[in-house]
């Protein structure tokens, strides 16, 4: 009897299904990774993805993007500094009417504000607007829209109802930034009020 081909067959079949098997883990885990990219991004996965020329480049930037703003100290805003925001777009808004560049400015510039008391870095644009769309992505699309206008705006290329749907694009972003953060009643500071009859 001839056992050493024997033990060659046998070993050379667990070989390939140790391989095969490997091989669909190995599958299996890049779809689950896609679908999971794919869920988390929504639309930006595919504009990423199309920018970039595939898939795998794609989904390389979106990893890099989460691993960079899982890094960084994101936090929501307190409740004061919501507040002093919301009565500042208020007035953004408020002055649309008049002055609608400035509005677009004005709008622009209080979304970075929000953006830096929240903890995201002010970088270039395309860095930003990677940065809000690991958090944010259903919102990111606007913030493109709006910078693509106000840079139609700044070639004055751009019309008041242009720079209306940019107000409209920053709001969307603002309102999506404007997380709060709620303190449990127990860990709320005191303040000495006092109390009149």
């Amino acid at each position: 009897m001839n056992t050493a081909p024997t033990t060659i067959v046998i070993l050379a079949v667990l070989l390939v299904l140790v391989a095969a098997a490997v091989v669909a883990w190995v599958f299996m885990y890049r779809k689950r990774q896609s679908l999971r990219l794919q869920k988390r991004f929504g639309p930006e996965y595919n504009r990423t993805v199309q920018e970039l020329g595939g898939q795998s480049q794609g989904e390389a930037e979106l990893r890099m993007r989460e691993a960079r703003v899982l890094q960084l100290n994101i936090t929501p805003l307190a409740p004061a500094d919501a507040a002093r925001f919301n009565q500042a777009w208020n007035r953004v808004q408020g002055r649309f009417g008049y002055n609608p560049k400035g509005a677009v400015a004005e709008a622009d510039k209080l979304v970075r504000e929000v953006m830096t008391k929240r903890g995201y870095p002010m970088g270039d644009f395309e860095r930003r607007a990677s940065d809000i769309s690991v958090d944010h992505p259903a919102v990111v699309a606007s913030y493109r829209a709006a910078q693509v206008i106000a840079a139609r705006d700044a070639s004055g290329e751009a019309d008041t109802e242009e720079l209306r749907k940019a107000v409209v694009h920053y709001r969307t972003l603002f309102s999506e930034l404007l997380e709060v953060n709620e303190a449990p009643l127990a860990e709320t500071p005191r303040h000495n009020v006092a109390v009149h009859s």
